[in-house]
């Protein structure tokens, strides 16, 4: 077996759709074993173990990974976006946000780390370039992704002598069903996407699988000197 990962066990989540599904598909490619976890059941195939669990669920993601055996890499992506500016956002939605995005991230980490102690490992979490730069009406999702972010140094700053890289994933707009979600709720769709193209330096959207193939370096060998980096991949919204 060839590839960057050949012969690694790596858990996605959010793999059912978008970013996760275009990771789970390429690490694949690359040789590795991929349990693929999501609320929603992903597509099984040749390398892929679909769970269908809430990510939130740390009894589950325990039996999972003792199931599936020691995690070489991880890669954090499930998240939801609901839109609301601070004083449209209840506190239910605020439960929600921060409980997927941010404890949907501790949780699956909390399960890897005790098989990534003492013999190294890969954790790339996912992030937003609105936690860099700031965005407007959607205060818990941005919230959520700069805690992941400051997260993510902590964890590698905390493990690095015991092997264990931490590095985090800023993906710009990328064409997912959570993009299109998210134009659907303005007052005219059309118009918001059209000035999200246009914040990109390179004036397009970015698809699924250039983010899978940052996830690729981070969660390789290719990346043995990387930890505590931020690794941008949104098309120069953060330049302009």
């Amino acid at each position: 077996m060839s590839g960057a990962l050949a012969g690694r066990r790596c858990v996605i989540t959010g793999a059912a759709s978008g970013l996760g599904a275009a990771t789970a598909a390429l690490f694949v490619q690359e040789g590795a074993e991929v349990l693929a976890v999501d609320r929603d059941m992903p597509a099984p195939g040749p390398g892929i173990t679909p769970l269908c669990a809430d990510v939130t669920d740390i009894s589950a993601a325990q039996a999972a990974v003792a199931d599936f055996g020691p995690v070489d890499a991880l890669v954090t992506y499930a998240a939801v976006s609901v839109g609301g500016q601070l004083h449209e956002t209840t506190r239910e939605t605020w439960d929600r946000v921060l409980s997927v995005n941010l404890m949907g991230c501790v949780t699956w980490i909390e399960a890897v780390l005790p098989g990534m102690r003492g013999r190294g490992g890969s954790i790339v979490t996912v992030s937003s370039q609105l936690a860099l730069a700031g965005g407007r009406g959607n205060a818990s999702y941005v919230a959520s992704k700069g805690a992941i972010l400051a997260l993510t140094r902590n964890i590698a700053l905390d493990y690095a002598e015991e092997g264990i890289r931490a590095n985090c994933l800023v993906p710009g707009a990328i064409e997912t069903p959570m993009l299109r979600r998210s134009f659907a709720r303005a007052p005219d769709p059309a118009a918001r996407e059209r000035m999200s193209k246009e914040r990109h330096a390179m004036r397009r959207f970015g698809a699924a699988e250039e983010v899978a193939r940052a996830a690729l370096f981070l969660a390789s060998d290719a990346a043995s000197f990387t930890t505590g980096a931020v690794l941008p991949v949104e098309g120069g919204w953060l330049a302009q």
